[in-house]
């Protein structure tokens, strides 16, 4: 196999890659082993017909195309091996020549790392952002515990109420038909949450569990689902449940159920505590954050859009997988915001563009100022690891190995200690 790398315009190259004419052969044969099932010649049963029938029949060119896709995948991971230069994006391949006794000859164009070239880095200018605590953060925190420690009253025969949960069986109906969505079974409705559409929660105030009511609403204009902006519905609703929850008092008994302190005062202050070490992270990481986008205004990079787009599917599949942890896919995702792969990845863009700019101003920064990782903090960052993880340092260690994953990491070490270094010079006004 051969490979000829040809620089283009704006950080691109284009990779021609060339197969030996004795590896198409090979693709071709398994090509016939793949498509022989489905071919039907009288004569022959199914499986059984010879591949110089099936060529004369269909032509030689009938197994061209999935011999390609064959042959592609390894050729061009071999090709993207041999490269010496550093590819940032998915290929776009074009086939050039795919015929019988000839090499198989195709392109590659990618993205290719560019350069950066910083301007100003250090000293940079940055709003200064002081870390206040206001009464009003203070008691919010503490009505969230007040209602976690709420104790729970199922009731029977009373009315429903504000701030009661009533679990609900519904189905929804627009023009007298039911519609996609609009039915559940035992839903936890807390009402006055205002999680259901228009006056759906007002017009459950008043019923008991056990009634059955017909609830009309009306969708707004700027529904999500095209099918329903605007649309007059009526659910039909079983209340099977209701509960009611009891607060209870702030005084020193709550204190000491819910923190280690004996009394109100001094939980009040370990809230008030808690929350200024919360906002101080979050200034610092805003401040971090303002200084990045200062360094990227002030630097020059010839980003190709592939290269943007290649991370914005990144993103994307970032995403994705977060959804699989909450049990839910990608599908239901494009399904229940009427979105779609491309309509992600477009919206993607300035978030993929921005952690391009930034890694790209950071590693040259690690350059500039010859930024090294030390064995000690490496272990640092391994035991960090392993206790966020409850494992091992050792087995954490096997895991990244001595290859491309431990340099990665020893990388993005580097990297963060670009941000500190450009943070603690950056000028607070």
């Amino acid at each position: 196999m051969s490979v000829q790398v040809e620089k283009l315009e704006h950080n691109m190259a284009k990779l021609t890659i060339e197969v030996p004419a004795e590896e198409l052969e090979k693709a071709i044969d398994k090509a016939y082993v793949k498509v022989k099932n489905s071919v039907a010649v009288p004569g022959f049963r199914k499986g059984k017909v010879p591949k110089n029938i099936i060529e004369k029949m269909y032509g030689k060119e009938v197994f061209y195309e999935d011999a390609a896709n064959i042959l592609i995948p390894d050729a061009y991971e071999k090709a993207y091996d041999e490269c010496e230069e550093e590819i940032v994006s998915r290929p776009q391949i074009e086939i050039v020549q795919v015929e019988s006794g000839k090499p198989f000859i195709f392109t590659a164009e990618v993205a290719l790392r560019p350069d950066c070239e910083l301007g100003k880095y250090f000293g940079v200018e940055v709003e200064k952002i002081d870390a206040e605590v206001s009464e009003d953060e203070i008691n919010a925190d503490i009505e969230k515990e007040r209602e976690n420690s709420a104790s729970v009253e199922i009731l029977e025969d009373e009315a429903i109420a504000e701030k009661d949960t009533a679990y609900i069986d519904f189905k929804g109906f627009v023009d007298g038909e039911a519609f996609e969505g609009g039915e559940g079974t035992n839903y936890a409705l807390t009402i006055g949450s205002h999680s259901f559409v228009d006056t759906f929660e007002d017009q459950l105030i008043g019923k008991k569990t056990g009634d059955e009511v017909d609830v009309n609403v009306t969708f707004p204009e700027d529904y999500q689902a095209e099918n329903l902006k605007g649309k007059a519905a009526k659910f039909e609703v079983k209340i099977n449940k209701v509960e009611r929850k009891h607060l209870p008092e702030l005084d020193d008994e709550f204190a000491s159920e819910v923190s280690e302190y004996e009394t109100f005062e001094e939980y009040k202050d370990s809230v008030k505590k808690k929350i200024l070490e919360r906002k101080e992270k979050e200034i610092k990481s805003a401040k971090e954050d303002a200084v990045i986008d200062k360094i990227i205004e002030d630097a020059k990079m010839d980003i190709p859009d592939i290269y943007i787009e290649t991370m914005a599917g990144q993103v994307v599949n970032e995403f994705a997988q977060q959804l699989s942890m909450q049990g839910l896919s990608m599908d239901q995702y494009y399904k229940f915001t009427a979105s779609n792969e491309q309509m992600m990845i477009e919206q993607a863009k300035p978030q993929a563009l921005k952690r391009i700019q930034t890694r790209l101003v950071l590693e040259e920064i690690v350059k500039k100022e010859n930024i090294e990782v030390t064995a000690e903090e490496l272990d640092e960052e391994y035991k960090k690891l392993a206790d966020a993880y409850r494992m091992d340092v050792d087995k954490i260690k096997e895991m990244f190995g001595e290859g491309d994953r431990a340099e990665d990491f020893k990388k993005d070490i580097a990297v963060q200690k670009a941000i500190t270094l450009v943070t603690e010079k950056a000028v607070e006004k």
